[in-house]
C-alpha cells in the first residue's frame, strides 16, 4: 500500500488497524469525524525507514488538506474488543512535518511499556502499526464518553470534560467535569470539576500547558446544548456500531462536535 487512503476508504483493520477502521466506518455512517488518511503498516513502515517515494507521497496528501495535523497510531489490534492499547502508542498533536510524526509514531510500538502491554494481554504477532492523520480540531472543550457506566453498568453516558484539547483528560492532569444522562439526552447528574490548566496549541507547532482563567476552573464546561448533542452522537454510534458500550472520545470546535475515536468498552 504505497498511498495515504481517505478514512472513508480505510475498510481493513488488518491493515491500517482498528482506529482507522473505526473512523472510516463512522465516515461512511455520516458521523462528523475530522478530515483525514489511514495509512496503511507497510506504508507507516516505509515512511518510517525513510523510504524517499513514501515520504514524498505522504507529504503530497497533505499538502491537499488544511493543517495543522493530529497523528495517531492506528495498530493492528489497537482499539479492538479484546485490548484498547488506549495510552500505549504515541499521539502527536499540532504536527506540521507529518513524515517525522509518522515515524515516532512507528516507533511508540517498540516502547517498553507498549512491549509489556502486549504480553499482558496476550498479544500475538508481530508489531504492525498503522497511522491516522487528521486536521487537528482546535477544541474549545474536550473529553470522552462512556455509553455505559462504567462502575455501575448501569445503561446511562458517563461524560468528562474539560477545557481545551481532550489529552488533558486522557493524561489525568485535571479533575474534570462530570456528568451522568440516560440515553435519550436526560441530565441525571452534573458534578464540577477543578479545571485548572487546559493543553491548547503553540503557534510554531506542539502543544502546551495554559492556565485557565480563574472564572473558569469550577464552571461547567458543557451546557445542556452540547449534553443534547453528545446524546445524538451516542446514539448515532449506537446505529453505526450496534448497540453495544462505546468507548469515545468528542471535541467541540466552537458548538461543532466531532468524533474523534470509538472503540467498544473493553472488559464490560
Amino acid at each position: 500500500m504505497n498511498v495515504p487512503v481517505p478514512l472513508q476508504e480505510a475498510h481493513d483493520p488488518l491493515a491500517f488497524g482498528g482506529k482507522a477502521a473505526q473512523l472510516g466506518a463512522a465516515l461512511r455512517a455520516g458521523l462528523r469525524v475530522p478530515e483525514g488518511f489511514g495509512l496503511h503498516h507497510d506504508f507507516v513502515a516505509a515512511v518510517a525507514g525513510g523510504d524517499a517515494a513514501a515520504r514524498a507521497a505522504l507529504d503530497a496528501a497533505c499538502a491537499n488538506m488544511p493543517g495543522p495535523f493530529a497523528v495517531r497510531s492506528s495498530a493492528i489490534g489497537e482499539d479492538g474488543a479484546a485490548a484498547s492499547f488506549a495510552g500505549q502508542h504515541a499521539t502527536l498533536l499540532n504536527v506540521s512535518e507529518v513524515c517525522d510524526a509518522v515515524t515516532e509514531v512507528w516507533k511508540s510500538g517498540w516502547a517498553e511499556s507498549a512491549q509489556a502491554y502486549r504480553q499482558r494481554v496476550g498479544a500475538e504477532g508481530p508489531i504492525r502499526m498503522g497511522v491516522v492523520v487528521q486536521r487537528l480540531v482546535n477544541a474549545d472543550t474536550a473529553g470522552v464518553m462512556f455509553t455505559r457506566n462504567p462502575v455501575t453498568r448501569a445503561a446511562e453516558l458517563v461524560i468528562e470534560a474539560g477545557w481545551g484539547l481532550g489529552e488533558i483528560i486522557v493524561q489525568g492532569m485535571i479533575i474534570p467535569d462530570s456528568f451522568r444522562l440516560l440515553p435519550d439526552g436526560t441530565v441525571l447528574a452534573r458534578q464540577s470539576g477543578v479545571k485548572n490548566i487546559a493543553i491548547r496549541q503553540k503557534p510554531d507547532g506542539d502543544t502546551h500547558e495554559v492556565p485557565v482563567d480563574p472564572q473558569l476552573v469550577e464552571a461547567l464546561c458543557l451546557s445542556d446544548a452540547n449534553l443534547a448533542e453528545l446524546a445524538a452522537l451516542a446514539r448515532a454510534c449506537d446505529v453505526a456500531f450496534g448497540a453495544l458500550p462505546h468507548d469515545i472520545e468528542w471535541a467541540f470546535e466552537g458548538d461543532t462536535p466531532y468524533l474523534l475515536q470509538r472503540r467498544p468498552v473493553t472488559g464490560m
